[in-house]
């Protein structure tokens, strides 16, 4: 959550705050409120690491923590 970036958006009333991670493309969000838009970016980025988990796919390495290393030995060790 540290990579995310927020901006607030003057045309949207409803849910003026969006916010992303560059990195993961798809992982973004947006919300009524700062905090809102922050707990929909986090539930997004989640689903995004699971799914991504689920179907093997390759997980961008962020600030030197490679997931895919990680799921490779777990596959290699079962």
């Amino acid at each position: 959550m540290r990579h995310a970036h927020y901006e607030l958006l003057d045309d949207q009333p409803d849910t003026p705050y969006y916010g992303s991670i560059a990195e993961l493309p798809g992982v973004l969000a947006v919300g009524s409120s700062l905090e809102a838009c922050r707990d929909e970016l986090q539930g997004a980025l989640e689903a995004w690491l699971l799914i991504g988990v689920r179907e093997r796919d390759p997980i961008p390495v962020i600030d030197g923590i490679d997931l895919n290393q990680l799921l490779l030995a777990q596959s290699e060790a079962a």
